[in-house]
């Protein structure tokens, strides 16, 4: 069975770099290209096909909700997939409406973000829980604010990926370089375990490599998450991964 092949849609490098590493940890998954907007997207769709689409909505040029369309008509077998920091309840709305197969928030966990890479080619649609209250309640609204959600193939949105600790409206776009003093502020066994996220490894498997506690394992990445001042384990080894660690 041939890998799900992905495109990474985003106008982040170090990001874009460092989610292309640690998706390539995934015996599953492949990514096939990498663009910094759409123009450079359609140049990939047309030389290699694309199972899903990881599109961001802050791009230059044309936002990614605005390009779901000429996306689509470029790769009709494709999934696309919404990932951004976005939490407003129009922007998932209009994603919808565009056709956008699901809507994560980019606080999503890696293996929460596989998950959904698979759901979306086994033709379900997944929405981040946070996102999926705020359309609830857009649609409860006396006056309708926004069309039927048109999920590609009448795929029912479904809340299959687990609330991520710790989201917060402000979350950066992507991970910034964390400085040096950042990195060296935390300890030999923080690092080490941030090598260890940084390989996908979650905290069970750290736990039994190290020897430790799983508990012990939590804290841990509760400091490292703290000290790297990012809010998720993906923003984590992103910025492990670009300071190579793991």
């Amino acid at each position: 069975m041939r890998p799900i092949r992905l495109l990474l849609v985003d106008d982040h490098p170090l990001f874009r770099r460092g989610l292309r590493a640690l998706l390539g940890q995934a015996p599953h998954l492949q990514v096939c290209g990498e663009a910094g907007d759409v123009g450079e997207a359609l140049r990939h769709l047309r030389e290699a096909d694309a199972d899903v689409i990881l599109l961001d909505n802050h791009l230059p040029g044309v936002r990614g909700v605005e390009a779901i369309g000429t996306l689509r008509e470029a790769a009709p077998s494709a999934s696309i997939l919404m990932l951004t920091v976005s939490e407003e309840a129009e922007d998932l709305a209009a994603a919808l409406r565009a056709g956008a197969d699901g809507y994560l928030l980019k606080t999503t966990e890696l293996d929460q973000l596989c998950d959904a890479v698979e759901r979306v080619v086994a033709g379900d649609s997944v929405i981040s829980p946070p996102m999926l209250n705020k359309l609830v309640t857009l649609m409860r609204q006396p006056e309708p604010a926004m069309a039927e959600p048109s999920c590609r193939d009448g795929a029912r949105a479904v809340a299959s990926v687990e609330p991520v600790a710790g989201d917060t409206p402000s979350a950066p776009p992507a991970p910034a370089p964390a400085p040096p003093s950042a990195l060296e502020a935390l300890s030999e066994r923080e690092r080490e375990i941030l090598a260890l996220i940084a390989r996908g490894q979650s905290n069970k498997m750290i736990a039994r490599a190290l020897d430790i506690a799983e508990t012990t394992v939590k804290i841990h990445v509760q400091h490292i998450l703290r000290k790297l001042h990012v809010t998720s384990r993906v923003q984590a080894a992103v910025v492990a991964v670009n300071h190579g660690l793991g």
